[in-house]
């Protein structure tokens, strides 16, 4: 799919140059390319010397971060943590996201590399023109402000932009232009192929006590705070998880022709297919990315939640749908809670997840995991919370959609079942949105799933790909 004759394999034109000036200019477009990934490699090398900067398995004193691969082939999900972001010593900005399709996991690192670049520089840009709106506002009461580009938000967004109206225009203004360019680049890049390839992006910008998301497709960010009242601990969502059954994204979708709708084999797993082909099978609304469905609906647009946070906020979560499929708010909040340490927060939610997954899914794929911990609370000795397991309230607060619930272990994990059963007992008949015996995958292509080892084979047959 996607595939297209060049100009090399034609025959010859009459006019066309001569084949001597064709495999001189064939020499200086392999120069160009040259050039361009050594001037990748050394971008690279640059930012991963940047101090506080953090994108592989590990922790600091503020932050956790975790990720391994699944039972699909090559890890798609990258993170990043990057502390003192934009020179401010109080700023930290962090990601997940979760790739797709045969190039997803080059589109995931791409876009860890270059978005938090982009926010920065439009950021610098915007306080030019004004002062330090983040440190300018005070809000008299706490808010989770959702800044959308959707009609069906706009009306909710203009109230707040009237009460913060520097503010929140400038967060807006940052978030939406750099998401744009992002996605813009991505179109453009000559090596890497996402036609049908694409990546979510759940990113967090935090600068005092001043948190801002902007989210695209069904990665999930969660806060951790204490209430009041109970003084136990509660799981709020800060974000919606973008998917095509969502009433908004899927009546955007088909106004621009493309389908909605769910295979007979995975009724719960609503998709997004070309109008007259039936793939690629997208399982998100809004992605970086994925050009085929561009012209159809699916779109790159952010949603941007801001909230003022208080001395009761604990931590942040972010996390791909490998943890949150199987996973509730609840269960993760739990387990960060209880963890024996900040540095190893993030491992135990992934290991915990891939422990459901076997365990309640044991003929389905383990999907890959990626999580970021960000604790808000200064660093101590002791547990982040002394409540016990059935203190931990799972709480969902109104944002600008109705939020939906929604590599391997050791295989010594698996002897540990029955001491993480509560962790992953359905509570209430809570339905579990993954299959049981079906792998779900975010895209459903007749193109390779990109495996280094198998690189150069053609697989037989139609395939799924993540």
């Amino acid at each position: 799919m996607g595939s297209c004759l060049s100009g090399e394999s034609r025959s010859p034109h009459p006019s066309s140059p001569s084949p001597t000036f064709s495999i001189r200019k064939r020499k200086n477009a392999k120069k160009k390319t040259s050039r361009s990934s050594s001037f990748n490699s050394q971008r690279e090398e640059h930012l991963h010397r940047i101090p506080g900067r953090m994108f592989l398995n590990g922790s600091s004193q503020a932050a956790s971060l975790f990720t391994q691969q699944g039972k699909k082939g090559t890890n798609q999900d990258a993170m990043i943590v990057w502390e003192n972001f934009g020179s401010r010593t109080d700023t930290v900005f962090c990601g997940v996201f979760d790739g797709h399709g045969p190039f997803g996991h080059m589109v995931a690192k791409r876009v860890r590399d270059s978005l938090p670049l982009k926010l920065s520089a439009h950021w610098e840009l915007n306080i030019k023109g004004s002062n330090d709106v983040l440190r300018e506002v005070n809000l008299n009461h706490e808010v989770e402000t959702p800044l959308t580009g959707d009609d069906d938000s706009r009306l909710l967004m203009d109230l707040e932009i009237n009460k913060n109206p520097e503010k929140l225009q400038s967060l807006k203004d940052t978030f939406l232009k750099a998401f744009k360019v992002m996605d813009r680049e991505l179109r453009m890049y000559a090596n890497i192929d996402c036609f049908c390839s694409g990546t979510t992006a759940v990113t967090l910008i935090k600068q005092g006590h001043d948190l801002v998301i902007g989210n695209v497709g069904d990665s999930r960010a969660i806060l951790c705070t204490r209430d009041n009242k109970s003084n136990s601990l509660v799981a709020v969502q800060l974000t919606v998880d973008l998917k095509p059954n969502l009433p908004a994204e899927a009546e955007r979708i088909r106004r621009c022709k493309g389908r909605v709708f769910a295979l007979q084999d995975e009724p719960e797993v609503t998709r997004v297919w070309l109008p007259n082909n039936d793939s690629p099978g997208l399982a998100m609304a809004r992605a970086f990315g994925d050009f085929c469905l561009k012209d159809f609906g699916l779109i790159s647009v952010p949603d941007i939640f801001y909230r003022r946070l208080t001395q009761n906020d604990q931590f942040v979560v972010l996390a791909s749908d490998g943890i949150w499929d199987v996973l509730t708010n609840k269960d993760v909040v739990d387990i960060v809670a209880s963890a024996e340490s900040r540095s190893c927060a993030a491992r135990a939610v992934v290991e915990a997840a891939v422990r459901a997954w076997k365990y309640r899914y044991p003929t389905s794929k383990v999907d890959d995991c990626a999580v970021v911990c960000l604790f808000l609370s200064p660093h101590s000795n002791n547990n982040i919370s002394t409540a016990s397991a059935a203190d931990l309230v799972d709480k969902k607060e109104p944002i600008s959609l109705a939020a939906e619930e929604g590599a391997d272990a050791d295989d010594e994990l698996a002897g540990t079942l029955d001491e993480d059963q509560s962790t992953m007992e359905t509570e209430g008949g809570i339905d579990w949105s993954a299959l049981e015996g079906v792998a779900r995958v975010n895209t459903l292509l007749t193109l390779p799933r990109f495996v280094p080892e198998e690189a150069g084979k053609q697989p037989p047959g139609n395939k799924k790909t993540n």
